[in-house]
């Protein structure tokens, strides 16, 4: 089973045994939650994958759909906390409360059985995605050499995630006319989670290594984004995907002597980071990163830990 078939519609996934089990109207069921609840891909995709190891846990306890109760829930938590980030422990339960109570209003179950559980308390106050300095930025694009093809790309694509905050499954989704001109302006529009778009004012320094990645595409339509060719010669129409960036940003930093434990949102972070170091107001970067709410927001301000980091020189020996 492969989490690109809970994308394609007229693919039926192959339905876990307990739900299978119970018949036509649970299969349904099962599968309208997953098509027709959540329109998130990658929620989707993750949300199935908690689901499915849930399920295959109950079976091998000999437990059936029907006869699950809080307490094998609360096992089951526990036991995933033991080898599981709580982050990770808590999606697991929220896909488990999100299905159990849409089977209960198909009536496909009695009751919820994922309803009463606690998940682990989890607080966070300062994000810990790695984040890069100005320093650190400016070296990493100044060794990826424009003269090649594979370099114009992933200048353009770093440029972009740093300079409009975008996520990376909006940056790679986007397209050739995502990226246009009002007035004297440069707009590009990232389609950020619940299938919102947000429009972003370019950077002049995104925009010069966007312009000169495009002439080097030589397209108006399709993918912005996209491979390159097996003989290195041309790009393919084919879009990049994000397990394909984060190759190359472990590649680009790694080559550039920064390390291999940068990711992708890595560099969503470095340009909020450095908006706020240099005076920006929380609220616009609110706005600008798309976040619902400022603690959000917050949780990249790391100037808290740069002063930290200034006290810390000032230990002698």
């Amino acid at each position: 089973m492969t989490t690109n078939q809970l994308t394609v519609y007229d693919r039926a996934p192959v339905l876990p045994a307990p739900i299978a089990d119970l018949g036509e109207d649970a299969a349904r069921a099962f599968l309208d939650f997953f098509t027709a609840q959540i329109r998130n891909a990658n929620t989707r995709a993750a949300y199935f994958r908690n689901v499915t190891r849930f399920l295959a846990w109950t079976e091998a306890q000999g437990v059936p759909l029907r006869g699950i109760e809080a307490f094998h829930v609360a096992a089951y938590i526990e036991a995933l906390g033991l080898t599981h980030s709580a982050p990770t422990v808590k999606q697991h339960l929220a896909a488990l409360r999100m299905l159990s109570a849409f089977l209960v209003v198909r009536q496909v179950l009695p009751r919820s059985p994922a309803a009463d559980v606690r998940g682990p308390k989890h607080v966070v106050k300062t994000g810990k995605t790695p984040v890069l300095s100005g320093a650190e930025a400016r070296e990493l694009f100044e060794h990826i050499s424009p003269d090649t093809l594979t370099g114009l790309r992933d200048r353009a694509l770093l440029g972009v995630m740093v300079y409009t905050f975008g996520r990376i499954s909006a940056v790679v989704g986007l397209d050739l006319p995502d990226y246009f001109q009002v007035g004297r302006r440069m707009i590009i529009r990232l389609q950020e989670k619940g299938g919102r778009h947000h429009d972003m004012p370019v950077h002049h320094t995104a925009i010069e290594y966007l312009e000169a990645y495009i002439r080097a595409l030589g397209a108006t339509e399709g993918p912005l984004f996209r491979t390159i060719k097996r003989t290195r010669d041309g790009y393919t129409e084919e879009r990049l995907n994000r397990r394909n960036a984060l190759d190359m940003v472990k590649r680009r930093c790694k080559a550039a002597g920064l390390g291999d434990r940068f990711s992708n949102h890595t560099f969503r972070a470095t340009g909020i980071t450095a908006y706020l170091k240099n005076g920006g107001l929380l609220e616009h970067a609110q706005f600008m990163a798309g976040h619902e709410s400022p603690r959000t927001t917050k949780l990249y301000d790391r100037r808290a830990q740069e002063a930290s980091l200034d006290e810390i020189e000032r230990i002698i020996l």
